[in-house]
């Protein structure tokens, strides 16, 4: 049975880093929460471009989307910083929702202390104390039955529905037997899959959910007049001998193994405590993807890329892997598992979903991925419905 060294937190979830945040509430904070963050130690800075000018439906997502941020195992406090009011996503609403995991929350308003150089000196000075605090924390053991995974893809190529998603298939069921929870997205490359993934259903009513779900995303794409049918597979794709969305969605599939699909979960929604996976309501988009993600509480993120791909969140340890040794070989500096092993006979695949679950276990417990040393922080983005007001 597996276990890792976190950091637990009062709301009794364990947290593979313990990170201070600086979120900002809308797209007019961004600079202050850059300015912070830049000057204190173990902060993070959450920016974007939302919190304003969006329909209620986006508004509440945005909304839950912060919140989720912040209630994330991984982030031991927070700092949330806004430039006047908003309506439906303002600062003390989500610095509310944030303290009810037990965490300190503070908030600052530029508007309200006078502008962009006192909020900067209001928010450093607030985080400092909270980092103090943090600082005194230290990881305990705990088992992974507190863990959630995260799976995606991207630049997927012949290789990834052939060695590495299936590797890391084989790795999340073997968490989900030791009692933890994997989050599989990305609905709309999961279209020709909707079968396969109905038969590890747990109940009628989660068959319905997962072609329901599945179906509302290609109606909502053509609804706009595109037909992800003649877009997909991308380019990079095709490029990796992708021919159709159906192959595509078939191999991506592959990364949530063998074990029952539990339930479909909103948007940046936590799953439920049974351990399975559960199948999220998220765009292909990656930044939107892996942000619903670490919303939802996935402490780490396993990605695994067939062309290599330089995507990693800000907050939720990314540990990207390829079974095409050309990527790895490309992509040395950005990709940290190389399972190419497995396709030239050099590496069976229950040994390369070995080495995903040990590299997994070693980062929950503080091992820092390549795009953590490099301050790679390229997959924040919080997805949306509608459009600007």
């Amino acid at each position: 049975m597996g276990s890792f060294m976190g950091y637990v937190r009062p709301d009794g979830t364990v947290g593979a880093r313990n990170y201070l945040l600086i979120l900002s509430a809308t797209i007019y904070a961004n600079s202050v929460v850059e300015r912070v963050a830049n000057s204190l130690y173990g902060a993070i800075p959450i920016t974007h471009p939302l919190g304003r000018s969006q329909t209620k439906s986006d508004l509440k997502m945005t909304f839950d989307i912060l919140c989720g941020m912040g209630k994330n195992p991984n982030v031991g406090g927070v700092v949330v910083i806004v430039h006047f009011r908003e309506e439906l996503c303002n600062i003390h609403d989500i610095a509310h929702e944030i303290s009810k995991t037990g965490k300190p929350v503070e908030t600052v308003n530029i508007r309200a202390v006078g502008g962009a150089i006192n909020a900067v000196a209001e928010a450093t000075r607030k985080g400092m104390h909270i980092m103090r605090k943090l600082s005194t924390l230290t990881r305990e053991k705990a088992e992974v039955s507190n863990f959630i995974l995260g799976l995606n893809c991207g630049t997927s190529d012949t290789t990834s529905g052939l060695s590495s998603n299936v590797a890391l298939g084989i790795c999340s069921d073997r968490f989900i037997r030791e009692g933890s929870r994997s989050i599989l997205a990305e609905l709309p490359e999961l279209m020709g899959a909707e079968e396969w993934l109905a038969s590890r259903a747990v109940s009628p009513e989660v068959v319905q959910k997962i072609y329901k779900a599945i179906q509302s995303y290609e109606e909502r794409i053509l609804a706009t007049g595109e037909d992800i049918r003649g877009s997909q597979p991308t380019g990079d794709n095709i490029a990796g001998g992708i021919s159709t969305i159906e192959e595509k969605s078939l191999g991506g599939a592959k990364k949530s193994g063998s074990a029952p699909i539990q339930d479909v979960i909103g948007y940046g929604e936590r799953p439920g405590r049974v351990p399975g996976v559960y199948l999220m309501y998220t765009p292909g988009h990656g930044s939107e993807s892996i942000t619903g993600i670490a919303a939802a509480g996935a402490q780490v993120l396993v990605f695994s890329t067939g062309g290599g791909h330089t995507i990693s969140h800000p907050i939720m340890p990314t540990i990207k892997i390829t079974g095409n040794n050309t990527s790895y070989q490309l992509m040395q500096d950005t990709v940290d598992l190389d399972l190419s092993g497995i396709l030239s006979g050099t590496m069976g695949i229950q040994e390369a979903a070995d080495l995903i679950y040990n590299e997994v276990l070693e980062v929950l417990s503080g091992k820092m991925t390549k795009s953590e040393i490099l301050k790679e922080m390229t997959g924040f983005a919080i997805h949306r419905i509608g459009i600007s007001l």
